[in-house]
């Protein structure tokens, strides 16, 4: 169950990996760190292993056959836990892979998402304190700072010190962002779980009830010790849980989850009380609500592709389906056409008169805001602007209660964007979120927002929730622009263009084996540049983004309205240049672009609307990628598929590991 969990997690981090379980269901021994009575269970085995999930299967079962562990013993209370690294602090190693431990005899175990921005100042009073390190990680000072906690009350006290108390003890020290599960063997057979800033969610699985019977539980039932044999799951993503659960409970900020004996208490950790600085509360949150996960694991399996980014670039005509499923309405002879957010509806007043909106977001999600921008100009009439959340951030730029910030997110859980919403929501403003995960943190910290629907995305290069996110921001951009006059006719094209897309996007897939082909050309070179302006501006930036993040090779995209100012140095007969120059206002220029590329004897691979081939290409030596042409504002959708295609098998045909590129990871949750 851990390692099949790891898999299913592998995407969010591949460089190190790690499980620690019970060693034997034998008796417990007396425990001689205190003066009253308490037992200590068995050390737990801890396997850790640099490298992906496989190899540390392959190397646990290898550990275990050499010893005379029976895996297949079964025990009437297990609590395990594993983890899969994505490294921040120290390189991927056994020693720095989790769980982490307090030391010899792995009296406290941790596994932990996020940054401990004070580790530091930890780490130097626990070495004062006696204690040796061993790995270069944040999350070592955690199990150790536990092991403090746990003596130091041994120590003084008369009664035992119950597992949350050491927990307590512990976050009361914490800074930083932290998901993180501890185990014990002061505790046996318990775990428990607390967050701050990074996911968390809690799967309860009754194992007596009928699979199917879904909606009739009761929560209290759930949660609490009971007669009936449970599972309960603790994971950073719901992808690990759906095959066993699908009854979650998502853990917010500062609760403090305790499973023990089948059953779960959930506390509220308060910094403001207490001499200390956090104490316990019982708030009535305590009485949480479980909700139903409304994704089926087909979903998060590969079916006939090789690849999850493969599978994902071809399912964007059924991924945009589903998008604009039930928001279209397409009106009849006395109806006009518009759109339906059911999200936003209380709010597009307020966002109609904001005085601009702020779009804000990282990586291919800000791609995807900046394609979106100028048809939001052009409907809403209100002024738009872009920000990179970290660097919002950054300058601590001005963001007024008159504004709209609209956070856009695939995980919903970015570190980044989490932090910018937060100085949004401080400065008053109103904030939007648009991410493809339900019960994300920016979906449930936002005042309103928009849900991609885009199905789970495992591949970590995004390529369906860009396009997604493309069409929900051009219907964002309908709703605020409602049914003025002036804009009826863009208003009518533009909706009849999204209800026709998913067929556009199917007929540009087409162009698989033409990319497959292309690709071959390109596979050794160094560098490739990828021009483009208005709408495609952002098409050339996530185009350079993909074959940068995939294939590994340096690429950039540049404002063609830029190049005289300083790239146009470096064209010469070798550099590859992708130019886009499909049929929109800006069409004219990029003709005029594509001849100066071509005087400095440019090499050039121009993308065009279908039948514009001979107007675009002024030389033999040109190649051209005809796309079907729809309207201006969503042709960024159809336009950066080829390059999908491209960066895809660019990075087939170099070996690389197209899912799992090096040094990144799927949802960036640390700073």
């Amino acid at each position: 169950v851990l390692f099949n969990g790891l898999r299913r997690l592998e995407y969010r981090g591949y460089d190190s990996a790690g499980i620690a379980i019970d060693s034997n269901s034998s008796d417990p021994i007396p425990s001689s760190s205190s003066s009253h009575s308490s037992t200590v269970s068995q050390p737990p085995l801890v396997f850790r292993r640099e490298g992906n999930i496989e190899s540390l299967v392959k190397s646990v079962y290898q550990e275990v056959a050499e010893t005379d562990l029976n895996l297949d013993e079964s025990f009437s209370v297990h609590a395990g836990i594993a983890h899969t690294r994505w490294a921040t602090h120290g390189e991927p190693a056994p020693r720095n892979s989790h769980p982490q431990s307090s030391g010899d005899g792995n009296d406290f175990l941790v596994v932990h998402n996020g940054v401990i921005t004070n580790y530091e100042v930890l780490k130097e009073t626990l070495v004062r304190h006696g204690f040796t390190f061993e790995s270069e990680t944040d999350t070592e000072v955690i199990p150790k700072l536990a092991k403090f906690v746990f003596d130091k009350a041994n120590e003084e006290g008369d009664q035992t010190v119950t597992f949350s108390q050491v927990v307590l003890g512990v976050m009361r020290h914490l800074e930083g962002a932290y998901a993180l599960i501890f185990k014990s063997r002061h505790y046996p057979n318990e775990l428990i779980a607390c967050k701050r800033g990074s996911p968390l969610l809690l799967g309860v699985k009754d194992l007596t009830e009928n699979m199917n019977n879904a909606s009739a539980f009761h929560d209290e039932k759930f949660l609490s010790k009971n007669d009936h044999p449970k599972e309960l799951f603790l994971s950073s993503d719901a992808n690990a849980v759906v095959e066993h659960t699908k009854k979650v409970l998502v853990i917010e900020d500062g609760e403090v989850v305790h499973l023990k004996d089948g059953g779960v208490t959930i506390l509220k950790f308060d910094s403001d009380k207490g001499q200390h600085g956090g104490s316990f509360s019982r708030p009535a949150s305590v009485q949480r609500a479980l909700s139903v996960l409304e994704m089926e694991v087909e979903q998060i399996n590969k079916g006939k592709y090789e690849h999850y980014m493969q599978k994902e670039i071809h399912e964007q005509p059924e991924s945009l389906t589903t998008t604009m499923r039930g928001r279209l309405i397409r009106g009849g002879s006395h109806k006009a056409k518009t759109v339906l957010l059911g999200g936003l509806k209380d709010h597009l007043k307020t966002i109609r008169r904001s005085r601009r909106i702020v779009f804000i977001g990282c990586g291919t999600s800000y791609n995807a805001a900046l394609a979106a921008r100028p048809i939001l100009e052009e409907l809403s009439g209100v002024p738009v602007t872009m920000e990179v959340a970290s660097d919002l951030l950054d300058r601590q730029g001005p963001i007024y209660r008159e504004d709209t910030a609209v956070f856009v997110s695939q995980s919903g859980e970015t570190a980044d964007t989490l932090l910018a919403l937060e100085y949004a929501l401080e400065n008053g403003a109103l904030c939007v979120g648009i991410t493809n995960t339900v019960g994300s943190a920016i979906a449930r910290h936002t005042h309103c927002g928009i849900h991609i629907n885009a199905g789970a995305e495992i591949g970590v290069a995004s390529t369906k929730a860009y396009t997604s996110q493309i069409v929900v921001m051009a219907m964002l951009a309908l709703a605020i622009g409602g049914d003025t006059i002036s804009n009826e006719a863009k208003r009518e094209a533009t909706i009849d263009g999204l209800i026709d897309l998913p067929n556009k996007v199917r007929e540009v897939l087409q162009l698989d084996q033409e990319m497959k082909d292309l690709a071959k050309l390109l596979i050794a070179e160094q560098s490739l540049l990828v021009f483009g302006r208005g709408y495609n501006y952002a098409t050339a930036l996530e185009g350079a983004l993909k074959v940068k993040e995939v294939a590994l090779m340096h690429s950039e995209g540049i404002l063609a309205g830029e190049m005289k100012h300083g790239p146009l140095a470096l064209v010469d007969e070798n550099l590859p240049i992708v130019v886009i120059a499909t049929r929109d206002a800006c069409f004219s220029k990029q003709q005029s672009v594509i001849q100066q590329l071509h005087a400095r004897k440019g090499r050039l691979i121009v993308m065009c609307s279908k039948g514009d081939a001979a107007a675009v290409c002024p030389g033999e030596s040109c190649r051209t990628i005809e796309v079907p042409q729809v309207e201006d504002c969503l042709q960024p959708v159809v336009n950066i598929i080829p390059l999908q295609l491209l960066a895809y098998h660019l990075t087939v045909l170099r070996g690389f590991n197209v899912d799992q590129p090096r040094n990144l990871a799927k949802s960036v949750t640390t700073q």
